[in-house]
C-alpha cells in the first residue's frame, strides 16, 4: 500500500509544488493564482507572471497550501489560507451573500483549490489533503474554515471545474452544507474550535 503524506508548500519545496500543479488540468497554467486575484487582474496576467506570483507568495510565507506525496513523489496540492488573502472570494457576490462570517475576519480561512496529478487520481488524495488542511488551519489559529465545492450529484461537471473539490469530500470531513452559490457549487463550513 502506498504511503501518503502532506507537507506545507515552502520555498524549498518549489519544484514539488510545480510537479503537483503540472499533472493535468489547469493547475499548471493557473499556478493557483486564480483565488487570490480579482478577475480583471487575472485576465491581465500570463503564465510567467502567475508562476512568479506564486513563487513570491510561497517565499514570503506563510505557506499558502500543502503538497501531497505518494511514496515521496509530489502528487497533489491544496490551497488553504485566510479568506482575506483570497481576493476573488471576498469579491464574489454569490459567496459574500451566502456566508454569515464577516468578510474582514482573518480567522476565517478558505480552501479554494485542489490539484491531483492524473496518475494519482482515485487514491483518496483530496480527502487526505483536506484533512491536513483542516489541521494546518487549526494549528495556524483559524477559527472557521469555508469552502465552495461542486455538488457532483447534480448536473454534469467538467473535470477542470472540480478544482473546487466535491461537496461529498467536505461533508465526510465534518463540514456543514450551506446555501448554494453559483455554478453548481455550495458553501460549506467547519468550525475549528475543539
Amino acid at each position: 500500500m502506498a504511503t501518503i503524506t502532506t507537507e506545507p508548500a515552502t520555498i524549498t519545496r518549489w519544484d514539488d509544488v510545480q510537479h503537483s500543479l503540472s499533472g493535468g488540468g489547469d493547475g499548471r497554467s493557473c499556478q493557483c493564482i486564480w483565488p487570490i486575484v480579482r478577475n480583471k487582474d487575472w485576465q491581465a496576467t500570463n503564465f510567467d507572471e502567475r508562476s512568479n506570483m506564486l513563487h513570491d507568495e510561497i517565499a514570503t510565507g506563510p505557506p499558502p497550501g500543502l503538497i501531497a506525496y505518494i511514496d515521496g513523489e509530489a502528487a497533489g496540492w491544496i490551497r488553504v489560507g485566510p479568506r482575506t488573502d483570497q481576493l476573488r472570494i471576498v469579491h464574489t457576490r454569490s459567496i459574500t451573500a451566502a456566508t454569515t462570517e464577516p468578510l474582514d475576519d482573518d480567522s476565517v480561512w478558505a480552501v479554494t483549490c485542489f490539484v491531483v496529478r492524473r496518475e494519482h487520481r482515485g487514491k483518496g488524495l483530496n480527502a487526505k489533503l483536506l484533512q491536513s488542511a483542516i489541521q494546518y488551519a487549526r494549528d495556524s489559529g483559524a477559527r472557521m474554515l469555508e469552502a465552495y465545492p461542486v455538488d457532483t450529484t447534480r448536473g454534469m461537471h467538467r473535470v477542470n471545474d472540480l478544482f473546487h473539490g466535491a461537496v461529498s469530500t467536505f461533508l465526510t470531513a465534518g463540514f456543514e452544507r450551506g446555501p448554494a452559490i453559483s455554478g453548481g457549487r455550495v458553501l460549506v463550513t467547519r468550525p475549528l474550535s475543539d
